[in-house]
């Protein structure tokens, strides 16, 4: 398991091609030795007579002649197992001097039968040739025995010839699968270098790129695209991750910010008393009441800090059926308590109710006529809606004031921000109405967007599910 792939595909084939071959080779040879053996013994079978006449057995007439091989061996046993007669084949039956003869065994397999047996292999007296022999009883040399014996050096030279031919073949056919399958597999493999060098830049911190190949049609290629899918989550991960992350470093800066202004007011007037404001009655009251106010201010602050904190670790709210339309023109009566002078309208003809938090959805809509006022001249109209569409609840506030820039709707809803960065605090706020606005929407299951107001000004919409009726 430590080999490479490549390695371990490239054994495998070869291996398997091997194995493939040996018992091919194996099959061929057992195929061919038992053929030219069967031919050897229909040899056997169709000389007998031909072998006997030679002998000098009478009776026989005019035998069909048979093309022996060279070296072929026939023999008269006599009684004792002795050879009577030996006949070799040269040019011919002869008898050279020299002649490699059969080894028989002591005890032929003939004695005691009428028939010839079944041919045998035997060993020749050279110890190194091999025979194909058969013998019969032959009643007319008065219970002697012929044997006729065939040498097998053709069948073994033939064989050896074969053998060595598998040899080369085999050895030609593997060196070149091992050649054809060792280009193949680097091929086959090259996308999977391509993902592995991609997969290296993408480590090194370029999230962007992608693995090719990316196609349904092949293995790898469907492996790319899973791959390019968990790039895409991965990437998404972490861009999310790195704005969480901005924006947490820009929520902690700028609440340092924000603190450090009624702290340092805090600290300036308890130096004031502590120096001996008491001294002046005026200058002890007006440190008293900045202390006093900028505490009160400090505090709504880190209630509206603490208030975002907990809508986005997604803690529950409360939940019961709210409508729409009470809140709305709740939220009309305050505002002309704060601005009489202002034209401010509500078109809600109908309840609509939706499941949610009373208390936080007054928030919500008290935080956008507020913007409304601060953020429009004195005289400028406020238009509150509510109505339903396409199964959601829909709440407006329209101002027809100067509107927002293009730059300013991006970033309407994150904490601190402001339109106008020259407005005081006093005046102002803190920057956290709208982004407390757009957190409590959020975890209603809701959303909230700005657009231009037609004919100048903004319109804040929001959008709420209805109470579904079971």
């Amino acid at each position: 398991m430590t080999l490479s792939l490549r390695g371990r595909l490239l054994i495998g084939v070869i291996s398997l091609v091997v194995v493939g071959l040996l018992v091919l080779n194996v099959a061929i040879y057992a195929s061919l030795q038992n053929f030219l053996i069967r031919g050897v013994d229909a040899q056997l079978r169709a000389g007998v007579d031909e072998v006997a006449n030679t002998l000098g057995a009478p009776g026989r007439g005019q035998v069909q002649h048979t093309a022996f091989p060279v070296g072929t061996v026939a023999e008269l046993i006599g009684t004792d197992g002795s050879v009577v007669n030996v006949k070799v084949v040269g040019q011919g039956f002869g008898t050279p001097t020299a002649a490699v003869t059969p080894v028989l065994p002591s005890r032929l397999p003939s004695a005691g039968l009428d028939v010839p047996t079944d041919p045998q292999t035997v060993r020749g007296s050279d110890a190194v040739t091999q025979f194909r022999m058969t013998d019969w009883p032959e009643g007319r040399f008065g219970g002697q025995y012929i044997v006729l014996a065939i040498p097998l050096t053709d069948v073994y030279s033939t064989l050896r010839g074969l053998l060595i031919s598998e040899l080369v073949i085999s050895v030609g056919v593997v060196a070149g699968t091992a050649l054809l399958a060792f280009v193949i597999i680097q091929v086959g493999l090259r996308p999977l270098r391509r993902m592995g060098a991609i997969a290296g830049e993408i480590a090194a911190g370029d999230y962007s790129r992608r693995v090719e190949p990316a196609t349904s049609k092949t293995e790898i290629g469907r492996l790319g695209l899973a791959l390019n899918a968990m790039l895409s989550q991965i990437e998404a991960a972490f861009a999310k991750s790195t704005a969480s992350e901005r924006r947490l470093r820009r929520f902690i800066a700028d609440a340092s910010h924000e603190l450090r202004t009624p702290l340092t007011s805090i600290r300036g007037y308890s130096e004031m008393l502590r120096r001996g404001a008491g001294e002046s009655p005026a200058d002890a009251d007006l440190a008293r009441r900045r202390i006093e106010e900028e505490s009160v201010r400090m505090s709504a602050l880190v209630d509206d800090m603490l208030l975002i904190a907990r809508l986005d670790q997604g803690r529950p709210l409360e939940t019961k059926p709210v409508d729409l339309q009470v809140i709305a023109r709740d939220a009309a009566a305050d505002a002309r308590a704060v601005a009489p002078q202002r034209e401010i309208t509500v078109n809600a003809p109908d309840n609509v109710v939706v499941s949610g938090d009373d208390t936080r959805l007054r928030q919500v809509v008290g935080n956008l006529v507020r913007n409304a006022l601060v953020h429009t001249p004195a005289t400028t109209p406020i238009e509150i809606g509510v109505a339903t569409q396409n199964g959601t609840a829909r709440l407006s506030v329209a101002d027809h004031g100067s509107g927002l820039g293009p730059d300013v709707l991006e970033r309407i809803f994150e904490p601190f921000y402001r339109a106008d960065p020259s407005r005081s605090r006093d005046s102002g706020g803190a920057g956290l109405g709208l982004s407390i606005v757009n957190a409590v929407v959020v975890a209603h299951g809701g959303r909230v967007e700005v657009k231009q107001t037609s004919g100048g000004g903004a319109t804040f919409e929001v959008e709420l599910p209805l109470v579904s009726h079971r």
